[in-house]
């Protein structure tokens, strides 16, 4: 009895024979599906020419110079609202309570991640503008908002000072990264990516407040991606003590309690 050899399939069309034979002279191949666009970015250029924080006071000099040395000591207070707007909306509306550090300039910080992905911190001059620090941390997301629950949450970031070093601190590629005195591994800087600016770009009119974006708006390769994308936004007063050091600290926008957030770049 002669065995038939199977007739070769297209892979997920079971039943339908595998042709191998070349298309017919001027035939033209059918079309690709179509791609899914991705969403326009319009967020804004930072500027070219950027005013420097003003600095402050002798004395507040002499008290941030502690912050040379870790733990950290005297962060203002700088609560994060414990009411969760959706994205594209802006928190509640609610008049700010202003807690503005003497000397600081503010500006916008945005925390997110999915909750197996390492976290992301993004600083912007205004939530419509293009990020102009943005720092991968080497803790995942979940663990982070795990760590948010604390009352306090100080992240400190430590690079070394080079011999005829020129880089603005800002400018540094890898840092030492530390929650809370534990160091948790590095932190580097990077370009935003496609899904990076995505993220600012539905985000854009969210000025402050926590919430998810649903995986479905995002035009991310599913493949590896848990879940939705948890964000958190704040206004920051950021603070510059010297060339090698600067501190960034979370407001408080309508005096609720929450977790406090300090975050300190060292250049040692």
């Amino acid at each position: 009895m002669s065995i038939q050899p199977p007739t070769p399939r297209t892979p997920g069309t079971p039943g339908t024979p595998l042709s191998t034979s070349p298309l017919p002279e001027g035939t033209i191949p059918p079309p690709s599906p179509p791609r899914t666009p991705r969403m326009a970015i319009t967020l804004a250029q930072p500027s070219a020419k950027k005013k420097k924080p003003p600095r402050s006071t002798r004395a507040m000099r002499a008290v941030r110079s502690l912050f040379r040395s870790f733990p950290i000591i005297g962060s203002p207070a700088c609560r994060f609202p414990t009411s969760v707007p959706r994205a594209g909306s802006s928190a509640g509306g609610a008049r700010q309570h202003d807690v503005h550090v003497h000397g600081a300039s503010r500006t916008t910080g945005t925390l997110f991640g999915y909750r197996k992905a390492r976290i992301t911190l993004a600083f912007q001059e205004n939530p419509g503008s293009v990020p102009d620090l943005l720092l991968e941390l080497a803790m995942p997301t979940g663990k982070f908002m795990q760590e948010m629950g604390a009352e306090h949450l100080r992240i400190a970031l430590e690079c070394e000072k080079k011999a005829g070093e020129r880089a603005k601190l800002l400018e540094e590629p890898l840092w030492t990264a530390y929650v809370n005195g534990r160091k948790i591994g590095y932190a580097v800087r990077r370009d935003p990516s496609d899904d990076d600016l995505t993220v600012m770009q539905l985000l854009h009119t969210v000025s402050v407040g926590a919430g998810v974006l649903p995986s479905d708006m995002m035009e991310v390769d599913k493949q590896g991606v848990d879940g939705d994308l948890a964000y958190m936004r704040a206004h920051f007063d950021r603070v510059v003590g010297s060339k090698d050091s600067e501190s960034f600290y979370m407001l408080n926008p309508d005096g609720n309690n929450g977790p406090e957030l300090s975050i300190f770049f060292i250049r040692i």
